[in-house]
């Protein structure tokens, strides 16, 4: 063997593979440490999102608010039920005053019609009859003035229930079944609404 060859020993080869394996090992558990950080900071940008969601979503002051608006809505609801009642009142005593307005002048021609009665003898009885022909009159215009109507019933007419209201039966054989034989008081109406029903005797 010459001097400048070269000798190799198995044992060198060995020391710098378990080197190289060890280099290896170091370098992929630092890769592993990275990854590891690196994926950290995500779950806590997530934490930071929940707690901001948190205070964003807070169901209390939900409720607060929910409860402010319902409070304000309850007062206007309380203030315009109030008004519309005085407003209900105020319209009924406004139509009660123009109704008894209305029938003011008919009440004092029934006291000057009692007066003259009172003091009228035979040759004064047809003034009387003349006077309370003229209240008659007097009320039936005050009636129309004010939008109440005479409901039209006669003696012959059909009986109409929704306009009729019969207190007694008979049988006639020169009337119809369910016609009207005698009136006993007028029926008033105000447009569709029925103020009192004409009082009738009705034939069977």
């Amino acid at each position: 063997m010459e001097n400048n060859d070269e000798i190799f020993f198995p044992q060198d080869e060995e020391e710098t593979a378990e080197q190289t394996v060890i280099s290896g090992d170091e370098e992929a558990e630092e890769a592993v440490a990275e990854d590891q950080d690196t994926a950290g900071a995500p779950g806590s940008d997530d934490e930071d999102d929940d707690e901001e969601e948190g205070v964003q979503d807070d169901p209390s002051s939900d409720r607060e608010l929910l409860e402010a608006r319902y409070m304000s809505l309850y007062a206007e609801y309380e203030n315009y039920r109030k008004r519309s009642m005085k407003e209900k009142e105020s319209l009924y005593a406004d139509a009660v005053a123009d109704v008894t307005g209305s029938f003011l002048g008919v009440m004092d021609n029934i006291d000057r019609a009692l007066a003259t009665a009172k003091s009228a003898d035979a040759n004064s009885a047809e003034d009387v009859l003349k006077g309370i022909e003229m209240i008659s009159k007097q009320t039936a215009d005050v009636l129309t003035k004010i939008g109440v109507e005479e409901i039209e019933c006669k003696t012959g007419d059909a009986f109409d229930p929704a306009l009729h209201e019969a207190v007694m039966h008979i049988d006639d054989d020169s009337l119809g079944e369910g016609v009207i034989s005698a009136v006993f008081a007028k029926g008033y109406k105000y447009k569709d609404k029925v103020i009192r029903h004409a009082v009738v005797q009705v034939a069977n």
